[in-house]
């Protein structure tokens, strides 16, 4: 099997691109590392590429090492054939060579082999061959009452098992009653109960299996775990069968008529529950992906959400009888001071809550609030709201409010991390700090809660979790890597997600800072324990020094091309110490109009797109790629979801999608839907086609639900 011509083939790459990947993943370096500083040699393939291209390879070689494996085992067995060898390294999937291995593998004592123990596989052989002139005096012959096998129609009988498991073993067959299935099947669902349950609309479902939304598949699946539905796969079993009795029928009317028993037999005893569990476990591994991928983009925008840098900023952890925790933040994210706060029932102190808050203000210059959207939120809203207007009126302050997703703040708040950061605060304060600083920094703050905590993803409690879990993990690194951290201030959790460290190295670079005070360069990192050249190499272009001793290590440009860096400064005679006084380069393009770039890259011995790189870089050093997405909206005032109106129009934030549809705040604490089909004018196949967590929509409201709670937004305006 030719794997790089394969993946050129699927994935329309260049094979000399594709050998490189792989002898760059081969050699240990890491995606995000292979996308940034080695785009010269995989034709500049981004990351999202690259690790599509990382997983198909590792399928394939598990498809060539299961291959050789079946190959060796049937050898052994004394049954290869070249023909039998050439259809397993035809086989494109591993169900296939699962087919044709599955008459050599070793099965317990089936009902045929118990036949075959018993001396009756010649008469299975002579019935499948239809050479046969009377059934019943040939099946006489088998008669052996120390094998039990006391009549003519006992011998048949036990032939008939042996034939039923021949059919079953059958890898044509299989494979055809497989795509039968998958192409014509109904995924049939009932139940029943008293109560009210998530899953009231499967208790009488059909769906064809080939068009079954995964959602649907992931929904089905809980409730029959949980015992509320049963489920089923119908089909056409008539057509299966004359399928299956066209490839075995003999001239032999009496031998045709066992043969019929025995595929009826062998369709419903042996292949259909084996089939329709192979289709089911392949509609919940879609479906896993297709959750998988919705939880991962969702993750994604989340975590590459502008900070809110350059503002005091006011936390508030809202809650009914225990209080609201409130904390306020420097502009750095420095804890500053924190106080409870009883605004709400049963307490209801809103003029002494309004008085603390605004002494807080006051004190701290406090210019923005993060407020948690979990229980008492809409209530503590609209103290916030009149604290507002109330500062502004006595002192001029203008003041705004940001809803804040505070999933996950609890689990951050007990962790161990947490007593780590904060030993000597409450555990609630702690879930405020939190709440605060996933305004100013989200990547910084998020990486250290478990991302299935983070409240973006659906059915995750029914997807595979290490599946999810290593999806997710990829899609934090890609992100933390894209932004890069400061050398100096990074934390071990968000440190171990950079290209080439682990945890273990992450709490030795935090161990070094601690003793030998900050880094005054990148080559420093080989000083710490167990940092060597490979991860050196993995994970210093992602870290940045913003006041050491070289400017350069305060960019995205890798060491391996500082030489080459300095001399394209020199050839436009420019100084480079404009990088720390100016914080970037300045007449860059105005130089290079003199210059063809391919004679200069082959001056500096670079690529012509790391020259491009290393320019961009000069330009604008260390870019932090959250600045062009839109930054959360920004609230003064309160509107209740009594106060909406059919055709109202409204700015909203997404906070959630789904595969049906997207979750959008319009500021009614209740979030509005979105279904797909209101997204376009156009059709829309799935909702991240349009729309992705944090957009900005302008949307209008459909229908109000007030006793279900239930707003249907469209973006058709």
């Amino acid at each position: 099997m030719d794997i790089i011509k394969i993946l050129s083939r699927e994935f329309s790459i260049d094979q000399k691109y594709i050998n490189n990947v792989i002898n760059l993943l081969d050699d240990g370096n890491t995606v995000p590392f292979i996308a940034r500083y080695r785009k010269e040699m995989t034709g500049a393939l981004d990351d999202i590429v690259l690790r599509e291209l990382e997983l198909r390879l590792q399928y394939l070689r598990n498809l060539q090492e299961k291959k050789e494996s079946v190959i060796r085992l049937i050898d052994e067995q004394g049954k290869l054939t070249e023909e039998l060898r050439n259809n397993i390294l035809n086989c494109n999937t591993l169900v296939e060579i699962e087919d044709i291995y599955r008459p050599f593998k070793p099965k317990k004592r089936t009902r045929a082999i118990i036949a075959e123990e018993k001396g009756v596989k010649p008469l299975s052989e002579l019935i499948l061959s239809g050479n046969i002139n009377d059934l019943k005096e040939e099946g006489e012959k088998f008669i052996n009452l120390e094998m039990e096998v006391n009549s003519s129609d006992d011998a048949i009988n036990y032939a008939k098992d042996i034939i039923a498991e021949v059919i079953s073993d059958n890898s044509d067959f299989r494979k055809f009653i497989r795509e039968f299935i998958f192409e014509n099947g109904v995924l049939e669902t009932e139940g029943e109960s008293n109560e009210r349950t998530p899953y009231e609309i499967y208790y009488d479902y059909k769906d064809k299996i080939k068009t079954i939304p995964p959602h649907r598949t992931l929904a089905i699946n809980r409730g029959e775990k949980e015992d509320v539905l049963k489920v089923k796969i119908s089909f056409e079993e008539d057509k299966v069968v004359d399928k299956i009795f066209s490839k075995i029928k003999t001239e032999n009317e009496k031998c045709n008529k066992v043969l019929l028993e025995c595929i009826e037999d062998s369709l419903k005893r042996l292949i259909i529950p084996s089939v329709t569990r192979e289709i089911r476990k392949e509609l919940s591994s879609v479906a896993e992906d297709g959750a998988i991928v919705i939880f991962k983009e969702n993750l994604k925008a989340l975590l590459m959400q502008p900070p809110i840098k350059g503002k005091v900023v006011m936390a508030i952890d809202p809650g009914f009888r225990t209080g609201c925790k409130v904390c306020v933040l420097s502009d750095t994210g420095m804890y500053l001071d924190s106080r409870a706060i009883y605004p709400n029932e049963p307490m209801k102190k809103v003029e002494e809550s309004k008085k603390i808050l605004k002494d807080l203000i006051y004190k701290y210059g406090v210019t923005l609030i993060s407020l948690g959207n979990g229980t008492a939120s809409r209530e503590t809203e609209n103290v916030i709201s009149e604290v507002i207007d109330e500062v502004k009126e006595e002192k001029g302050i203008d003041l705004s409010y940001v809803i804040v997703s505070e999933a996950g703040a609890s689990v951050y708040s007990a962790s161990e991390l947490a007593s780590k950061e904060y030993p000597d605060l409450d555990v609630t304060i702690r879930g405020a700090i939190s709440i605060g600083r996933r305004l100013q920094d989200p990547l910084v703050e998020l990486v250290k809660i478990d991302p299935k905590s983070i409240g973006v993803g659906q059915y995750q409690h029914d997807i595979n979790g290490k599946k999810l879990e290593q999806s997710l993990k990829v899609v934090i690194e890609d992100c933390v890597n894209s932004v890069g951290v400061d050398l100096n201030i990074a934390t071990p959790t968000i440190l171990s997600y950079i290209s080439g460290i682990n945890s273990s190295i992450a709490e030795n670079i935090v161990k070094y800072r601690e003793e030998n005070g900050k880094f005054k360069n990148r080559k420093e990192l080989l000083k710490v324990k167990r940092l060597g050249n490979k991860a050196y190499e993995q994970c210093v272009g992602f870290l940045r020094i913003s006041d050491g001793d070289d400017s350069l290590d305060n960019t995205s440009v890798h060491p391996e091309s500082y030489e080459a860096t300095r001399k394209l400064l020199n050839i436009l005679d420019l100084d480079i110490e404009e990088l720390k006084y100016k914080g970037k380069i300045n007449n860059l393009d105005e130089k290079l109009k003199d210059f063809d770039k391919k004679e200069i890259s082959e001056k500096l011995g670079i690529g012509e797109i790391t020259l491009n790189d290393i320019i961009k870089e000069l330009k604008k050093p260390a870019r932090d790629p959250r600045e062009d997405l839109p930054k959360p909206i920004f609230k003064k005032g309160v509107l209740s979801i009594e106060d909406l109106k059919e055709g109202m129009i409204l700015t909203g934030t997404v906070r959630n999608i789904s595969d049906f549809g997207a979750f959008v705040d319009i500021g009614v604490h209740q979030d509005g839907l979105v279904h797909k089909s209101q997204m376009s004018h156009k059709f829309v196949k799935h909702p991240l086609e349009v729309v992705k967590l944090n957009d900005v929509v302008e949307v209008k409201v459909l229908e109000v639900d007030l006793e279900r709670n239930r707003i249907s937004l469209t973006m058709k305006i």
